[in-house]
């Protein structure tokens, strides 16, 4: 009925990771603009896809890193354009939560994808290398614990921890310049 429906011109959709491209794509088929929750889907090649698609439709496409447009990445984003931190040398992000137990999405796509678009959107640049390792305690080929190191071209360096088998839920970010150190954007809180 959504497909059909004349009326309605977008729809977001926030479903289980592993159905955001079908349904996604089914919506662009029936020419609606579409806003998808992280992550836009499992595989790069379904994410293209689906990037094809909407162009070729003249439709807008975005993914849910809604954590982009928060006032504090906002303002951190000014003050390195603004060279008030100096280059920027450093980036740290932690992302732990005593979380939901998953079946096929893992830590990556959950937690880590946060940190990872807001680290992008701050260096306005992709990385030159990455690396990633982790761990599935809970469910074989699952990861529930993971370490990225991602380095960048023009020098910086970010790397981020994120869990689902933390006992307390934890965000932060810290970014170090030449000049100075951005305060912790951070929250925390007791799980459970």
């Amino acid at each position: 009925e959504i497909w059909d429906g004349d009326g309605i011109d977008a729809v977001a959709i926030a479903t289980p990771a592993e159905s955001h491209h079908a349904i996604a794509a089914d919506a662009l088929r029936a020419d609606k603009h579409c806003f998808v929750e992280k992550p836009l889907a499992l595989a790069l090649d379904e994410a293209e896809s689906l990037q094809t698609l909407a162009s070729e439709r003249g439709l807008t496409l975005m993914v849910g890193h809604l954590l982009e447009y928060h006032p504090a990445v906002r303002r951190l984003g000014e003050l390195i354009d603004a060279g008030e931190l100096g280059a920027i040398r450093y980036l740290h992000a932690r992302r732990l939560n005593f979380g939901r137990v998953r079946l096929v999405e893992n830590v990556l796509w959950d937690l880590a994808v946060h940190d990872i678009a807001v680290i992008l959107r701050l260096l306005k640049q992709e990385p030159q290398s990455v690396s990633c390792y982790g761990g599935a305690s809970l469910n074989a080929g699952i990861t529930d614990t993971a370490f990225a190191a991602l380095r960048f071209a023009s020098g910086p360096e970010a790397t981020i921890f994120a869990s689902w088998l933390y006992p307390e839920k934890e965000q932060k970010l810290v970014v170090v310049g030449s000049e100075k150190k951005a305060p912790a954007m951070r929250r925390q809180g007791r799980v459970g």
